[in-house]
């Protein structure tokens, strides 16, 4: 093995660690939203900004491991995005479900343009075809959120399926890095 490729492997083992915590996180969060997501309560507004902030938190895991990674300037973006999110997710609450969901839906339209690029640059390391989808997914369904908003009976449940979705997108990911790290070894 080369030198080269340390960093490489190193960076794919971080990330594999915190695609399954991603994914665990989404299968919990996407289970307490569709138990509270029948009105805009203080639980399901907390559930929602919650969301965000974890995208801001995984997202500072993830600059640790990959600085020497072309992704970085992607990962400084999202964790903009994500707190700007969680700040509009707050004011919307005012609103209604429909103001919500427009936020989340936006969030979900830039997030997963973003997700897309940093999925892009990191094909190198392997397993990035699911988070590559997932982008691509995140923006079709930001959209989707937003058409919602439009309409009446707008529910936060579809916020839990799109997590989910995102969740096994992640574990995916991991599996697959996996694969790459075992085999690199």
């Amino acid at each position: 093995m080369s030198t080269a490729a340390l960093p490489e492997t190193g960076v794919a083992l971080g990330l594999r660690r915190l695609y399954f915590v991603r994914f665990a996180f989404a299968l919990l969060w996407a289970g307490s939203l569709v138990a509270t997501a029948s009105s805009l309560s203080a639980v399901s507004l907390a559930l929602l900004v919650l969301y965000p902030v974890f995208d801001v938190a995984a997202a500072i895991v993830d600059l640790r491991s990959s600085k020497e990674t072309k992704a970085v300037t992607g990962l400084y973006v999202n964790i903009a995005i994500s707190l700007l999110a969680a700040t509009g997710l707050v004011l919307a609450a005012s609103s209604g479900i429909p103001g919500v969901l427009r936020v989340w839906g936006s969030w979900a339209i830039v997030s997963g343009l973003v997700q897309l690029v940093v999925g892009v640059r990191r094909r190198g390391l392997g397993g990035q075809w699911p988070m590559i989808l997932s982008g691509g997914i995140s923006v079709l369904a930001g959209t989707s959120f937003i058409l919602q908003s439009a309409k009446d009976g707008a529910t936060l449940v579809n916020l839990a399926g799109y997590a989910l979705l995102g969740g096994i997108f992640f574990l995916v990911s991991a599996l697959r890095l996996r694969a790459k790290s075992t085999s690199a070894r």
